[in-house]
């Protein structure tokens, strides 16, 4: 099994040669937000046999990025994700994308003994700034070869290790692209004891020090660089069988 950080929350996870793309995000600048490390993903990122999206906020479903999938690429998205979203469901059909509107619990086969299942996150999942509630956050689960959990965006919570079950790899936000987290979200801490609930064999921080507001470079820089360090660090004393591996921008790890 390979994972490959992209940078934010994108990844892309090959089990058994199906290729799955999480929460695609391919821009240099997002409304007030703009990528201060890692370059740009290159045209094979977008490469995918399923792509997943995790919940609604512009930085997880990003429609420009979703424009570079080819056609008839499967999209799994939130249940109520097209009617809240009216631009996914026009780029859908121009695309020809294959969407599939899921909530926690249900599976999506994908191919060659793939599949995906949906597990519940804690987290304002709406279309900002002004979305009201139609669809919930999620996490998914990559069942293949391996087991690779996809925390998207999730605060921590008690039936979280039970609902995702055994996994092999855990793939977990550590942070954000602000100088301060608001509810709903893991820093390095809390992700640290998420994963001691799961024990996972391995994982992978994420969505951390890709992007900043404009003009904040010098606010709390520690929030930017240093949460995939941290969470190695504090992993290694809560959850010490688990290996944790930091991959730059761009850096695939092979995983047993």
């Amino acid at each position: 099994m390979e994972i490959t950080w992209w940078g934010h929350a994108t990844c892309t996870v090959v089990d058994s040669g199906v290729r799955v793309l999480t929460d695609p995000l391919f821009a240099a600048r997002l409304a007030h937000l703009r990528r201060r490390r890692g370059a740009l993903p290159p045209a094979e990122a977008a490469v995918a046999d399923v792509v997943l999206v995790s919940h609604l906020h512009a930085d997880h479903l990003h429609l420009p990025s979703l424009a570079r999938l080819a056609p008839g690429t499967r999209l799994v998205v939130p249940r109520g994700a097209r009617r809240a979203v009216p631009g996914l469901a026009r780029l859908a059909r121009l695309r020809s994308l294959a969407v599939t509107e899921v909530v926690p619990g249900e599976e999506v086969a994908v191919r060659d003994g793939v599949g995906v299942r949906a597990v519940s996150a804690r987290h304002d999942g709406r279309r900002l700034p002004f979305g009201p509630h139609l669809a919930p956050a999620l996490g998914y689960v990559v069942q293949g070869a391996g087991r690779t959990y996809f925390a998207g965006d999730t605060g921590l919570f008690a039936a979280m290790a039970e609902e995702v079950g055994p996994v092999d790899v855990a793939l977990l936000p550590v942070g954000g692209w602000g100088p301060y987290l608001g509810p709903g979200h893991l820093d390095a801490g809390r992700a640290a004891q998420a994963l001691a609930a799961l024990a996972p064999a391995a994982a992978v921080p994420v969505h951390y020090g890709t992007y900043w507001p404009v003009g904040l470079d010098a606010v709390r820089p520690h929030e930017f660089h240093a949460p995939g360090g941290e969470f190695a660090r504090l992993a290694g004393r809560l959850a010490p069988k688990v290996a944790v591996r930091v991959p730059g921008h761009g850096e695939r790890v092979r995983l047993p």
